[in-house]
């Protein structure tokens, strides 16, 4: 295994903000002209992205977080960066993506027996990013406290243990009790583990962080791990694509005025991040639809995000009266989007001759779209570059399960390489894609909103993500002890 500076933030909880802030530092060591990259050995997230399977011309899978620390990096994305990602199915059991290619499913008793034989996997591919990297920026999954998943673990001090790589604890001081969580994750780790965090830092602090000095002392006292730093509450980050669905329960409603745009979330919901370009858009109100509230009326478009578990799905969405509230909405003329697993509802039938799904194989659809899915075997996972009707340059990815065909297929949203991508309905109200990152392309979103009379921005979504990088990665620089962690990464080296 190749020898290089390496540091792992792991977190007191999920959603401290480790994503986040390895895409910060990603940055902010890149600018300093370090070969830098990122890695998560394991993650559990529906909101994926594709990228390359090196020395083999074919697209995998990986988490959304790796997609963006690798361009916080401004490197293309490796299925190594998170050789291991969950894809949640049910409330028990996720599909397992290995090194970027499906390797099956697993309930979570069976997934615990089963990780210990992806070790050496794991330990494969942070050799492969490290072949390459002056420095490595791992990130943990969970925390390391949740000792009742010590055993085999791959994702947080298993992993650092094995490729002795030193941790910085994480707290998340905004939900409260950070001294508590970092002393305790002291507390129930056994010795050898302990001692491979070198350090903490808290994050999300509002207001004067001179107010927490005692605060960071006692952590010290208890632990005896010194303070990295105490970090601001980062509003840029809000503007970097979601890791996975903890986030939608932060999503509060947008202030009224605008033109609205409803998203019904559906249990299986994926790929939700396909919205980021619609939600930063000036004009634009996009509301998510919880279970038991109703499509609002006054929506003039309604989206149908991507589903894990499309089958499963729609039928959640029947029974929560969705179905008659989206057929009353394009009987008033209201437009409809449906992305891949949404596009596969908008039609007639879904039929699962393998039950990939499940036990049901051939379900109803919402009859908008005339036309059929079948879902196959083989997933599709690639990058794509396609055309709009009118010739503008649409940039995204597939990841789906299914074919789907019919007579609306004669009226595409897209074409790439010739070929038609989409459907659209014969009254031009529903519409449906296989195309991720549908909106990202400003002058794309900017003729499609303009149906709704709005003037939108023409500039890709891309533009602010990296805008938001470079301002999270300014203020650790501010507010973070950078060479130290660094000395830290590189002690693992002998140069610290």
């Amino acid at each position: 295994m190749p020898l290089v500076a390496s540091i792992m933030l792991q977190g007191t909880g999920s959603d401290v903000g480790k994503t986040v802030l390895v895409a910060g530092l990603c940055r902010l060591f890149a600018a300093r002209g370090l070969r830098v990259r990122p890695f998560k050995p394991q993650n559990m997230s529906n909101n994926a992205a594709v990228a390359a399977i090196p020395g083999t011309g074919e697209w995998g899978e990986i988490g959304r977080g790796q997609w963006f620390q690798a361009l916080a990096c401004r490197v293309a994305p490796s299925v190594h960066m998170n050789p291991v990602l969950l894809k949640p199915q049910s409330e028990t059991g996720s599909q397992i993506v290995l090194q970027g290619r499906v390797h099956g499913s697993a309930q979570g008793r069976d997934y615990q027996r089963l990780k210990a034989g992806f070790l050496e996997r794991v330990l494969e591919s942070f050799a492969i990013v490290s072949e390459d990297a002056d420095l490595v920026l791992a990130e943990g999954a969970g925390s390391p406290a949740e000792i009742n998943l010590r055993a085999n673990d791959i994702a947080n001090m298993g992993f650092s243990r094995a490729a002795n790589v030193p941790v910085v604890l994480v707290g998340d001081i905004d939900r409260g009790g950070v001294i508590a969580s970092l002393v305790g994750t002291h507390a129930v780790l056994e010795e050898a583990d302990r001692q491979m965090i070198r350090g903490f830092l808290v994050n999300k602090f509002r207001g004067d962080p001179s107010l927490f000095e005692e605060g960071v002392q006692a952590v010290t006292r208890f632990t005896s791990w010194p303070s990295l730093g105490v970090l601001p509450y980062l509003s840029a980050a809000g503007r970097l694509p979601a890791e996975d669905s903890v986030a939608l329960e932060r999503l509060a409603r947008p202030p009224s005025g605008g033109l609205l745009v409803a998203v019904p979330v559906l249990g299986r919901i994926a790929n939700f991040d396909d919205l980021d370009p619609l939600r930063a858009e000036p004009g634009l109100r996009v509301v998510f639809v919880r279970p038991g509230e109703r499509l609002p009326e006054e929506a003039r478009l309604v989206v149908l995000p991507g589903s894990k578990a499309t089958i499963a799905d729609l039928g959640e969405f029947r029974r929560l009266g969705w179905d008659r509230d989206l057929h009353d909405h394009v009987k008033r003329g209201g437009h409809v989007v449906g992305l891949c697993g949404g596009f596969q509802m908008l039609g007639r039938r879904i039929l699962d001759p393998d039950g990939i799904e499940g036990p049901v194989r051939e379900a109803e659809g919402l009859g908008l779209l005339d036309v059929e899915t079948v879902l196959e075997r083989e997933k599709v996972v690639r990058e794509t570059r396609a055309v709009s009707l009118s010739g503008l340059a649409l940039e995204g990815y597939e990841i789906h399960l299914g074919r789907t065909e019919g007579p609306d297929r004669a009226r595409p949203l897209a074409l790439v390489d010739g070929r038609p991508e989409g459907a659209t309905s014969a009254d031009g109200l529903v519409s449906g894609t296989y195309l991720h990152g549908f909106f990202t392309s400003g002058e794309w979103r900017r003729e499609f909103l303009g149906r709704f009379g709005l003037d939108a921005d023409p500039r890709d979504h891309r533009a602010e993500v990296e805008a938001a990088l470079d301002e999270i990665a300014e203020a650790l620089s501010r507010h973070l002890d950078v060479d130290a962690l660094l000395r830290i990464a590189e002690s693992r080296i002998g140069r610290a």
